[in-house]
């Protein structure tokens, strides 16, 4: 027997270093970062990849806007070519903060 989600309503995910946005639809890429930040610097993460794509940059510009201000970021930059190049961005996560800080 399948466990059937309904539509519109939470999935909790296993929380990972690397969260890759291809299967979420643009307009809720800013939510889901904010979200996969909160519970990866939760799990004790201080190292992330989120994985934007290149295609024409829509998805690294929101990105790399909500990584600019956002208070548990340390320093982003390009992945390394291995890791994803200019498709992936790599994080650095400040240790011990939240966003109730």
């Amino acid at each position: 027997m399948h466990d059937e989600v309904e539509p519109g309503s939470a999935v909790e995910l296993e929380i990972t270093d690397i969260l890759d946005l291809h299967s979420f639809p643009p307009k809720e890429v800013a939510a889901v970062v904010e979200s996969y930040l909160e519970a990866a610097n939760e799990a004790g993460f201080r190292y992330v990849r989120i994985i934007h794509g290149r295609g024409i940059g829509a998805q690294r510009r929101t990105v790399r806007a909500l990584l600019e201000r956002h208070p548990q970021v340390l320093e982003y930059s390009d992945a390394p070519a291995e890791a994803g190049g200019w498709g992936a961005t790599s994080v650095t996560l400040k240790p011990g903060t939240s966003n109730s800080d």
